[in-house]
């Protein structure tokens, strides 16, 4: 945070995540401009770990779901089996 030279009614604060600038006029106390921050361009080495990361994360999910599927299966089929055991004694 810093006073303006330009106008000393004016405060100019800096976000520490986004860097985006906020000028506040102090008597006022509202923002009197904003300029957001600038993104950081990632190197290509960067982004291809990201995309590594991303791709190794979709196939765990897959596995997991496909194996979650399966169970379901065996469940329902056991169940089902089960009932079919009851109506032949039954019978």
């Amino acid at each position: 945070m810093k006073k303006t030279d330009e106008k000393a009614d004016l405060l100019e604060v800096k976000c520490p995540l986004c860097q985006g600038l906020l000028w506040i006029d102090l008597k006022t106390r509202s923002v009197v401009r904003s300029e957001k921050g600038k993104k950081q361009k990632g190197s290509l080495d960067d982004l291809l770990q990201i995309e590594k990361k991303r791709k190794r994360e979709f196939s765990q999910k897959f596995k997991a779901t496909a194996e979650l599927e399966r169970e379901k299966r065996k469940k329902a089929q056991e169940q089902f089996d089960r009932v079919l055991t009851d109506i032949d004694k039954n019978e």
